[in-house]
């Protein structure tokens, strides 16, 4: 298979060879030569060895010294990089579920002191607040609320802008790119309202994730919270130990 050219080439190279791994296309788990693999998809071997350096960093191969690089299996146990931005159908399709998006709320708030200090904005500054399920079928998954300051945001959105991934959604409406959150994993006990909507009892842990989503000059774009149902998805990362 030929790669095609396009704006990010490494990326579509790893995610050709993350392919690969994961259909187990490569014999006793023993990834080729970077000059075979350049040569199999048609790119230079700076692009193969950028590749390969994310797809370790990932833990998804190792290099053994005097012997070459192979696969990890434990590393292709993570589905998901906490450390990356994805949206929540991608984060459901990595788990092996058909995701579906439900927008339950489009609406105006006044920012509370904290949202406000969060924001940094004025309590009492307009917010616009979307909240909206992610679901497998008809299960519920997700549950997200994500807060955006009306002057970010400017005229009013509808469900097909809201259904978007939030990155997508603010490209779109504002013509602001999301650079990062800083995040919080908090575990919850979820109240009567969103354990209603998740389908569990009220009280049910879940984990939450709070962040603060920033453009690339560390200006707040967003204040998002996450709840996920614990039965039906799980992270997992890889703890390493960082060399002496």
């Amino acid at each position: 298979m030929v790669i095609g050219r396009g704006p990010s080439l490494t990326e579509q190279v790893t995610a050709h060879l993350k392919a690969r791994i994961t259909d187990g296309a490569f014999e006793e788990g023993r990834i080729p030569s970077e000059t075979e693999l350049a040569s199999d998809l048609g790119v230079s071997r700076t692009t193969v060895r950028d590749a390969l350096s994310r797809l370790e960093h990932e833990g998804a191969i190792y290099r053994r010294q005097g012997s070459g690089t192979f696969v990890n299996p434990q590393g292709l146990q993570i589905r998901s990089r906490l450390e990356e931005i994805w949206g929540y159908e991608q984060l459901l399709r990595d788990h092996g579920y058909t995701p579906a998006v439900r927008v339950l709320s489009l609406r105006t708030e006044s920012a509370s002191a904290p949202d406000a200090e969060a924001l940094e904005v004025a309590a009492g500054t307009p917010l616009l607040v979307m909240d909206k399920l992610f679901l497998e079928d008809d299960d519920p998954v997700v549950l997200t609320s994500n807060r955006f300051p009306r002057a970010v945001v400017g005229h009013d959105a509808d469900e097909a802008d809201a259904a978007r991934p939030i990155y997508e959604f603010l490209e779109r409406q504002a013509g602001r790119k999301l650079a990062y959150y800083l995040s919080d994993l908090v575990p919850v006990a979820l109240q009567a309202d969103r354990a209603d909507l998740l389908g569990v009892a009220a009280g049910t842990p879940a984990l939450s994730f709070e962040e603060v989503g920033y453009d690339a000059e560390a200006r707040p774009l967003v204040l998002a919270a996450s709840y996920f149902r614990d039965d039906l998805l799980r992270f997992r990362l890889m703890r390493r130990r960082t060399p002496a």
